[in-house]
């Protein structure tokens, strides 16, 4: 295998040696394929520009990532092109707001050497004296926005996530480079966690929020760290009005996020106890995807006159 250490440059006063950050947290915010309501990508965005932070280790992204798949944005100018979205991969240093050092790992999953990759990161996480790897993600899920937002939990060890009941007993998914960070730092018997936040199926192509605002919640409890939440909680409250104004109009949206609820509301109950309903009183439901799919059509219905698509 080539040098893994050839991923990434050092910031200067790292090169020559380690500094003392008295075993922090690292908090990994990739985005790859599945970012339901952009709760990753935000997560990130919002704490670099709540928090203070330095650049500790930029990753070759060169050498990580499938352009072709991800291709970056460039902008046309009547006869030049203008500007080149460089994409970016890169650990920074951010302090929450009591002052304690932490570690955010935030860009683009890598496509490509997530061995190589992974090998890189866990010399880090042993350089740095990382305590605990905290990965977020998103996933988009047949939920309805009215109820409390969900999240699933992960760990390499079970008493990191006491309090989570599991959300399914196995699994099979197609892995991510963050999540295969979480099983390979379990091998090597170091501490790593994930949370992911149940996102409405219907509102996984928008910023959503509030499900940033549950994941860094999570993470605060789980850490201890102080992590700031202004601006998301605003955020989310206008997106939920903006959401329910559409859904109280009524017709087929009101009718499929009412059996969206009575599904979530059942599961609830079987969850809490063996007191369901007799089946000949059960009322049979749309599938998760027709739901999604009258949902999303509805909201894209939802049109100004002589305007765009509003986007929640």
């Amino acid at each position: 295998m080539l040098d893994p250490d050839a991923l990434y440059d050092l910031a200067e006063d790292l090169a020559g040696g380690s500094i003392d950050l008295g075993r922090p947290v690292m908090l990994e915010a990739m985005t790859g394929v599945v970012d339901a309501g952009s709760a990753v990508s935000l997560a990130g965005e919002h704490l670099m520009t709540a928090l203070d932070h330095r650049l500790l280790a930029t990753f070759d992204i060169d050498q990580l990532l499938d352009y072709r798949s991800r291709r970056p944005t460039m902008v046309f100018s009547e006869d030049r092109w203008e500007s080149y979205e460089d994409p970016v991969l890169a650990l920074y240093l951010l302090r929450d707001e009591a002052g304690t050092p932490f570690l955010l790992l935030a860009g683009p999953e890598p496509d490509l050497q997530w061995k190589r990759f992974t090998v890189a990161l866990r010399g880090l996480v042993a350089r740095l004296g990382v305590r605990l790897t905290v990965g977020l993600n998103a996933i988009p899920m047949a939920v309805p926005h009215t109820r409390p937002l969900v999240v699933s939990a992960h760990a390499t060890r079970k008493d990191l996530i006491v309090g989570y009941e599991p959300w399914l007993r196995r699994l099979q998914v197609p892995g991510s480079a963050g999540h295969l960070l979480e099983f390979e730092l379990g091998r090597e018997g170091r501490d790593a966690m994930g949370f992911a936040a149940h996102v409405p199926h219907y509102l996984a192509q928008t910023t959503y929020p509030a499900a940033t605002e549950v994941l860094l919640t999570s993470v605060s409890k789980a850490t201890g760290l102080l992590l700031p939440l202004d601006g998301l909680r605003s955020a989310a409250v206008a997106i939920q009005d903006e959401v329910d104004s559409q859904i109280a109009r009524g017709g087929e949206a009101a009718a499929l996020v009412s059996a969206l609820e009575e599904q979530y509301d059942a599961y609830q109950r079987g969850r809490r106890g063996p007191s369901l309903p007799a089946a000949d009183d059960v009322q049979p439901l749309p599938t998760a995807d027709e739901l999604g799919d009258a949902l999303e059509r509805f909201l894209a219905e939802q049109t100004e006159p002589d305007g765009p698509t509003p986007n929640p």
